[in-house]
């Protein structure tokens, strides 16, 4: 196109023309064959240090199914909650519990709910973020890193507020894989350097988010808002790695201290109460 652009800009007759065999290509008539590809060798000589061709990306979205595991899992947590009675004063977040050494509390709290609104809610917008964030760092990856967020969101919360305060809820994870998906569009700078306006985009887009879903009235924002900024971090992290998705040993290895965490953790707050 640019080079019928210059043969036009010189008078020159021509066709822009395609086939199977050959791809695109410019007639021109005979006698004017000198002369076209005179102008068109002095175009790109004049031109070669100017990009007119951008290079073109499209995002891919893989959504991984293995969130369902984690919202079957809450699900359970809520149900054995309403069988024992005490499991939500065991593992909610308790700032003068987790002040005396129960910091297991932290990881605990992320298991519980306080009714069903408060499950379901969790449950259906962490199905989808955490599916998408397990998707683009990889099954197991993706799940550490968002329960990691979600404790992180816990110790703002703990720290954050001035008076012992008691909290529990999935929430802080759901906006912890919030954030890892805001910080994957750090990883297109390495292949487009270009790519500023596309990153900037990715990192507003989950900003906006995080408002619509993360101060809603009556919420713990200091804990959404931990999450959010610790899965940012971690995002920022782990796109360093392209690959890490398909790296089956690290995601079984991280899966695995995953289901650590949940057992150890759940394990030293039951041992606590005797």
């Amino acid at each position: 196109m640019d080079w019928s652009l210059v043969l036009a800009s010189q008078g020159i007759e021509h066709s822009i023309e395609h086939t199977d065999e050959a791809g695109w290509f410019l007639t021109v008539l005979p006698q004017d064959y000198e002369r076209s590809t005179s102008a068109i060798r002095q175009y790109r000589l004049e031109n070669s240090r100017w990009r007119w061709c951008k290079p073109v990306f499209h995002a891919s979205i893989v959504f991984d199914w293995g969130s369902l595991v984690w919202v079957l899992l809450i699900v359970a947590f809520y149900w054995l909650g309403e069988v024992r009675t005490d499991l939500r004063n065991l593992g909610m977040v308790d700032g003068t519990a987790v002040a005396d050494g129960q910091w297991w509390r932290l990881f605990t709290a992320i298991f519980l709910h306080a009714d069903p609104g408060h499950l379901a809610t969790n449950a259906s917008i962490g199905l989808v973020l955490l599916g998408l964030a397990m998707g683009r760092y990889g099954t197991g990856v993706g799940m550490l890193a968002a329960c990691l967020a979600g404790a992180a969101g816990n110790v703002a919360s703990w720290l954050g507020h001035a008076e012992p305060h008691r909290s529990l809820g999935a929430s802080g994870m759901v906006m912890g894989a919030l954030g890892l998906l805001a910080a994957q569009s750090l990883s297109l700078h390495r292949q487009f350097p270009d790519a500023t306006k596309y990153i900037m985009g990715g990192i507003t887009g989950g900003i906006m988010f995080f408002v619509l879903f993360g101060l809603a009235p009556g919420t713990d924002v200091v804990a959404h808002f931990g999450g959010f900024a610790a899965g940012l971090l971690f995002g920022a992290v782990l796109t360093q790695d392209p690959n890490l998705a398909r790296k089956p040993l690290m995601n079984l290895a991280a899966g695995l201290l995953f289901a650590a965490l949940v057992i150890c953790t759940w394990a030293l707050a039951l041992h606590a109460s005797g």
